[in-house]
């Protein structure tokens, strides 16, 4: 089985990718979105959204990351996608799923499930303007107020020339509303397509993985906000691995924060560090109360005290 982890804006950055590689057998990972709207960006947007393109477009721990566009217009996607890939990007993946409402309102990213033509000319410019040797996927929905223009929309993916396809098995109305997922319909994508369909949407286990697999005839699945509930949960899924323990999540958080504050997004800490006690909370009630401890604090090295503290009574129990 094929594990990818995907994007998630604001969150899965370079070093959340960093952390994560390093502990997981991920194949691949997408970075968050370029914002394309009409120029040629200068190499350090790219640079700065995806440092591991000054390592051959790999994490430091060898995971291939493949640069993500968001944008409508055929021509400037069809250039950025040529710099990305001259600057070291492995492939491109097109963002057509994106549910925000400032992105959407932009005419971004689910914004586009609704002209499936739009979609095939933005798809067709930028495979047209990398090299064969490299890959370009597109990440969809299965539509933009319902699911049922799922087919035009995939059809026009794969007519585009996409090599491969992301399905995240909900509209973009159903945002990610718990029983809204339709791994049946990725299913028939499957059937329906002759390029590899990736399928996407509520995967948190390996139970959930298996599932999702077997519903979907698809294997290769990507990863979201359940990577960051479970941090090895690619290792639990492809390796059978137990769910990291709460002491061991403890250990990760310190060393996150650790370089987190010493990095160019140290001011970004307080909201990061807790965006992901959000999501550690499904997985760990032990998070609940922790997060509770630093929920309104904003000094960084007071919120790194309070999570060392707990490690330290873990490490005593």
């Amino acid at each position: 089985m094929k594990l990818i982890l995907g994007p998630m804006e604001g969150v899965l950055d370079p070093l959340m990718r960093q952390i994560l590689t390093e502990i997981n057998p991920y194949d691949l990972c997408v970075t968050e979105f370029v914002r394309v709207v009409d120029a040629k960006l200068p190499p350090r947007v790219f640079h700065k959204l995806s440092p591991e393109l000054n390592n051959g477009g790999k994490t430091l721990s060898g995971t291939p990351v493949r640069v993500q566009l968001l944008g409508q217009a055929p021509e400037y996607m069809a250039e950025n996608a040529a710099l990305a890939t001259e600057l070291g990007s492995s492939g491109i993946d097109i963002n057509f799923g994106c549910p925000s409402k400032t992105v959407n309102g932009n005419k971004g990213g689910a914004a586009l499930l609704k002209e499936p033509e739009l979609i095939y000319k933005v798809v067709k410019a930028v495979r047209d303007s990398v090299s064969s040797e490299h890959v370009v996927s597109a990440k969809v929905r299965l539509g933009f107020d319902d699911c049922s223009p799922y087919r035009e929309i995939v059809d026009a993916v794969q007519s585009g020339g996409a090599n491969e396809i992301v399905v995240h098995g909900r509209s973009k109305a159903d945002a990610y509303k718990p029983g809204t997922v339709r791994w049946d319909l990725i299913g028939d994508i499957s059937q329906r397509l002759t390029i590899p369909v990736t399928a996407n949407g509520d995967i948190w286990s390996r139970a959930d993985a298996l599932k999702c697999a077997e519903m979907t005839g698809s294997d290769q699945l990507m990863v979201c906000r359940g990577a960051l509930n479970m941090p090895n949960l690619a290792s639990h899924i492809k390796d059978d691995q137990v769910p990291m323990s709460w002491h061991q999540v403890l250990v990760l958080l310190v060393r996150y924060s650790e370089f987190e504050i010493q990095g160019d997004k140290g001011m970004y800490y307080p909201n990061r560090v807790k965006q992901w006690f959000r999501y550690l909370q499904v997985e760990y009630p032990d998070a609940r109360a922790l997060f509770s401890d630093i929920r309104a604090l904003k000094n960084k090295q007071q919120i790194l005290g309070i999570i060392e503290d707990a490690l330290s009574r873990a490490d005593n129990v």
